[in-house]
């Protein structure tokens, strides 16, 4: 089964090809939030080098969130339109699901944590035992300090991974463990390896189902939700 697969949820761009779980060649940039000018030329590149062409995929898969706003629609858009009409699965993963798979260590806990500002953390977390993954807390969006206080409950050694990494070394009270950082940052690899087990457990969908996943509204939506607040308070009597 030949898999295409998307990662563009944060500052890496990153496209990939494998057969089953065997990678047949990676791309990944980061330098900057440029995913619409860099994702297609990526894929294009990609599959000419291997000798394959976008009829040639098996099951399109996409880093669907949570991420950066801008950067998760384009990455789901863009594979939205390489399925179209194809009649090919999709899997839309979780781009902390992901993380996880890309630091897969051989036991132990794994929590993947991306900045979403305001001293807040994407977050998940998930206990690698003999080679599988075994998620403990579902996708949030929750503060560091509350993101302590839930690990504390484990009392045992976690490692982080994503782009949030610098932030909660530096906030965490019990961050114990150091990860190389050439393994922290976000992998369309690894969102293949996810949507492959996804698709084995008969979790897919179609291209027009394929859609992003968010955890908050966008600041757009935050700060009209703001205005709006304010004004009925200075209409009240």
């Amino acid at each position: 089964m030949i898999v295409l697969a998307m990662e563009s949820s944060a500052i890496v761009a990153s496209v990939a090809v494998c057969n089953e779980e065997r990678v047949l060649g990676e791309y990944t940039l980061c330098n900057g939030n440029t995913h619409s000018e860099t994702l297609l030329p990526m894929i294009e590149s990609l599959l000419h080098f291997l000798g394959l062409t976008v009829n040639d995929v098996d099951l399109f898969a996409v880093s669907a969130g949570p991420g950066s706003f801008t950067g998760v629609r384009i990455g789901v858009a863009t594979m939205k339109g390489l399925a179209f009409g194809s009649g090919k699965p999709c899997v839309g993963v979780s781009t902390l699901e992901a993380l996880a798979h890309r630091y897969q260590i051989p036991s132990g806990l794994i929590c993947p944590v991306m900045n979403a500002r305001r001293k807040q953390v994407y977050t998940a977390l998930f206990r690698a035992e003999n080679g599988q993954l075994t998620r403990l807390m579902e996708d949030s969006a929750i503060s560091v300090e509350e993101l302590d206080e839930r690990l504390n409950a484990y009392g045992e050694p976690i490692s982080f991974v994503g782009d949030g990494y610098d932030l909660v070394k530096t906030h965490l009270k019990h961050f114990n463990h150091q990860t190389p950082a050439n393994l922290r940052d976000q992998s369309a690899s690894a969102v293949a390896y996810a949507a492959l087990r996804a698709y084995n457990q008969g979790k897919y969908i179609t291209d027009s189902e394929l859609a992003p996943v968010y955890l908050r509204p966008c600041q757009a939506e935050r700060e009209r939700a703001e205005r709006e607040a304010m004004k009925k308070e200075g209409a009240t009597p």
